[in-house]
């Protein structure tokens, strides 16, 4: 899959041993990113903004070679033969997502399964929002599936977006819940590149911790209407976009004459956690006793610093010292929605997306 925040592409191998009425047990084989070029990156930026039919088309294709690039990596990787992979799970990147309405994830499929000769699965979300949905967030099978534990637990997504499944113990569907939470890193990435256009992200969150977040502005944003609207909810660029980031950097400013960079990027930093903070307490009234964070926002030390004070005294843990590295983990939950199209099971919950009904996701591109 690739980011919201357009760093690259994370690709793993995944074996399931998926019985009914079991547990799904996966074995991580392997995992890899695939950082973009600059030009690649440019050339999606571009079109998260706008384009003709040509550069859309033009773009799908690139992405779907780039994307068929990192599953042939993985595969090496892993030491795992072609013809012993049953397929590939194709999230893509998502270019537009309007809850309730449309989404839209490019990446052609039909260039994956071409240059891999292995059957893909892709376009997962576009059902789920067909039934009603917001067509998100759907790692909360996995969640369910694969992550729960013995006691109620929040699995906190920090991608570009941030996202929560709150899981009962032992994984039982009928109390699982999901919803986003707003901004993950992708605001402050983008902050960061905005401020410094050589810089890509906040390496360990050393600009943050240098910084002091401008309490006022933090204050606005958290007044918008999504932060207050109830679950089942999503959102992505189309709210939190180059616009948004230009007004907070300005209002920093404008607040702050003084504001450093540090400031700037500190206070980007505690809007992701206090926005998630204020999910758990207006949203989350289940006994949950730990927070797993997985993603890459799970690597900002300054980040999960904040997240811990915001959500005290919850138990906060690295998702990466309880299973694998936790920058796997969306990508391993797409290979189990590919995992359970084959087998002819849904992989939506209703309760987290909003949908009808449970449904069957992905559409099948044969090699």
């Amino acid at each position: 899959m690739s980011s919201t925040s357009l760093d690259g592409i994370s690709a793993a191998v995944v074996r399931f041993d998926h019985r009914p009425a079991q547990p799904v047990a996966p074995l991580l084989r392997a995992f890899v990113t695939a950082s973009y070029t600059p030009a690649q990156r440019d050339q999606l930026g571009r079109g998260l903004i706008g384009g003709t039919a040509a550069e859309y088309c033009r773009l799908g294709f690139d992405l779907g070679g780039w994307l068929a690039d990192a599953a042939v990596a993985v595969l090496a990787e892993a030491g795992v033969a072609r013809d012993d992979v049953r397929a590939i799970g194709s999230h893509g990147q998502t270019l537009w997502h309007e809850p309730l309405h449309s989404t839209w994830q490019m990446g052609e499929a039909a260039v994956i399964a071409e240059r891999t000769g292995i059957d893909v699965v892709s376009d997962f979300r576009v059902r789920d929002v067909a039934a009603g949905g917001h067509g998100a967030p759907l790692v909360s099978i996995a969640d369910a599936q694969i992550f729960a534990g013995e006691r109620w637990r929040a699995l906190q997504n920090i991608g570009g977006i941030g996202n929560v499944t709150v899981v009962p113990p032992n994984g039982d569907l009928g109390g699982v819940r999901a919803f986003d939470t707003g901004p993950g890193v992708g605001v402050v990435d983008a902050v960061v590149r905005s401020l410094d256009p050589m810089a890509s992200y906040d390496v360990d969150g050393r600009l943050a911790a240098a910084g002091e977040p401008i309490d006022t502005v933090i204050a606005e944003l958290l007044a918008a209407p999504y932060f207050a609207s109830p679950p089942p909810k999503s959102t992505g660029r189309e709210l939190f976009d180059a616009r948004y980031v230009t007004h907070l950097i300005d209002r920093c400013r404008a607040v702050m004459p003084s504001a450093t960079r540090e400031d700037i990027v500190a206070t980007a930093t505690a809007l992701t956690a206090r926005s998630i903070a204020d999910a758990y307490r207006r949203f989350l009234p289940e006994p949950i006793e730990e927070v797993l964070l997985s993603g890459g926002g799970a690597k900002n030390r300054t980040l999960v610093t904040m997240l811990e004070r915001a959500l005290a005294p919850l138990t906060v843990r690295l998702f990466d010292h309880v299973y694998f590295d936790g920058e796997a983990k969306e990508a391993v939950a797409f290979a189990l929605l590919a995992h359970l199209h084959l087998a002819g099971q849904p992989g939506n919950v209703p309760r987290a997306t909003g949908a009808r009904g449970p449904r069957i996701l992905g559409k099948l591109t044969p090699a």
